[in-house]
């Protein structure tokens, strides 16, 4: 078929300079029936095939693999026959011969010709009525490694404004946490939140609109007094919204790859990400997002008095090494407040673990397997009474690999002393020395490194490189002496040289003699 330009040169050629049909045929180098139909139309009509391409060794069996596909209609959605499956079936039980790609784009093109095409209608939202939560994944680059991240993802319907969290896991309690920093975020609660049927919330499935719901998700719904409404099973454009929204925080909040230390930088960032898209202007909305904001927020819920403790509780026994297991990982006890029964409360984040109402521990969380979570705070007191085990003990070992080369220095300096007390056996002398220095590691539980590690360098400094020394330091920097102010005296000159005449020695004299009252 000629191009707009060919087909208006030959109009012309025909109508306006009165040549043949066959001079112009011969001039364009095209058959007649083409000057015809350019001479019928100025418009360039689309080919069409007349008559179907003949399929040779697929053709006979096109009549079976639409019996087949008519049969998958009546099957499971997650048992439907797949355009590979069709594949044997054909070579098993008629001796097709021909490859398999044939058999698979002809079952897609078939599939696509009997799907109806999907219609949905256009929605209209309430200011602070309704908002969709869903979760996403995504991968960063945190403390140097290739990490994938769970998105916790929730969008106002009306406004069209984004909150946005990452966490390690889609558990309960972080889909809890990541509902709680929204409402702080939004400082306010949506009247109802649509979900897919996702685990955290539905127990089962019931029928049409019914479902089964999770007994904690129901205790948390009650504190913040909102609706829900779970969508129909695979049915994910009745929450489009925020199906968008998942894939727009993922292309331009996380693209490129950040560059993080922790969890908590990646939530700052995604936060300000959060604030900076009010300024959007969503397309076919007449204001930006953050305008429509200001006029929802209003509608919003009130915040309760206080959170909800977003956490999983559980009762936990001490084992022999003055630890408690939860999720196959063992997390480390204060000795001197650990006791035999206590209660864990796993966060998203942190473990913290509760001993007479009160957090005795609290770790950071471990998503491993099998791992020892261990704070050598936690057993300087056993340490102390064992000095034979300060080698061996392993809190001790993964401490030390760590901290300041100045903490070996005094370790060998506080050896070399002891060694000078020669009323003391060798052994004794390594006890004693040992003992001091863990009662001077012990300075960490009350004050930061930081602290510590200065007030030892002010020891060494002053040669005062003992418990007592580190503690006078570490007093001094906690409480320094104000800067003295001198007096102003100049209301008062005659006082001014108090303190400044030379000393008279012969005055001493005079004293000792008895000659000066």
């Amino acid at each position: 078929m000629r191009n707009v330009a060919e087909i208006e040169r030959i109009r012309r050629a025909y109508h306006q300079e009165a040549k043949s049909k066959r001079a112009i045929a011969r001039e364009e180098g095209c058959s007649y029936h083409t000057i015809q139909k350019a001479l019928q139309s100025a418009e360039v009509r689309p080919y069409t095939l007349r008559k179907g391409r003949q399929s040779p060794v697929l053709g006979p069996y096109k009549a079976q693999i639409e019996v087949y596909l008519s049969e998958s209609e009546q099957l499971p959605r997650k048992q439907r026959y797949t355009g590979h499956k069709i594949y044997e079936l054909l070579c098993k039980e008629y001796g097709y011969a021909g490859c398999e790609s044939t058999v698979r784009h002809y079952v897609s093109q078939s599939r696509r010709s009997r799907k109806r095409p999907e219609v949905y209608l256009p929605l209209e939202f309430d200011p602070g009525m309704d908002a969709q939560v869903d979760w996403g994944e995504a991968w960063v680059e945190m403390a140097g490694a290739r990490v994938e991240v769970q998105l916790f993802v929730l969008r106002l319907c009306y406004s069209r404004k984004v909150f946005c969290m990452a966490f390690p896991t889609q558990r309960q309690e972080a889909f809890f946490t990541g509902h709680v920093a929204a409402f702080a975020y939004l400082g306010g609660v949506p009247q109802r939140l649509i979900y897919d049927n996702l685990k955290t919330a539905v127990q089962r499935i019931l029928t049409g609109r019914s479902r089964e719901e999770q007994a904690a998700f129901i205790t948390f719904r009650s504190h913040y007094l909102f609706a829900s409404r779970f969508c129909t099973p695979g049915e994910g454009h009745e929450k489009g919204g925020v199906e968008s929204a998942v894939g727009y925080v993922c292309r331009n909040f996380l693209s490129p790859l950040p560059q993080v230390a922790n969890f908590s930088e990646l939530n700052a960032q995604l936060l300000a990400h959060c604030q900076a898209d009010d300024q959007r202007h969503v397309e076919r909305q007449p204001r930006s997002i953050a305008e429509s904001w200001q006029a929802e927020q209003p509608h919003l819920r009130p915040l309760p008095t206080h959170e909800f403790a977003c956490c999983r509780s559980q009762e936990v026994t001490l084992n022999g090494y003055g630890q408690v297991t939860y999720d196959t990982n063992r997390y480390s006890v204060p000795v001197e407040l650990a006791q035999k029964q206590m209660t864990l409360k796993a966060y998203p984040f942190v473990v913290e673990i509760v001993a007479n109402n009160q957090v005795i521990a609290r770790h950071e969380r471990c998503y491993g397997h099998k791992q020892d979570i261990l704070n050598p705070l936690h057993y300087l007191s056993l340490l102390e009474r064992r000095p034979g085990a300060f080698e061996h003990a392993k809190p001790l070992r993964q401490w030390r690999a760590t901290w300041p080369p100045l903490y070996e220095k005094l370790l060998a300096h506080l050896r070399t002393g002891q060694q000078a007390d020669t009323t003391l056996l060798p052994a004794q002398q390594e006890s004693r020395a040992i003992r001091e220095f863990i009662r001077i590691l012990m300075l960490h539980q009350e004050q930061s490194a930081e602290m510590v590690t200065q007030a030892i360098e002010l020891a060494f400094t002053h040669q005062m490189v003992h418990l007592q020394g580190v503690q006078f330091h570490l007093n001094q920097l906690q409480h320094p002496a104000p800067d003295s102010v001198p007096l102003d005296l100049s209301a008062r000159p005659e006082l001014a040289r108090i303190g400044t005449q030379p000393v008279v020695l012969a005055q001493y004299n005079q004293r000792l003699t008895g000659g000066w009252s």
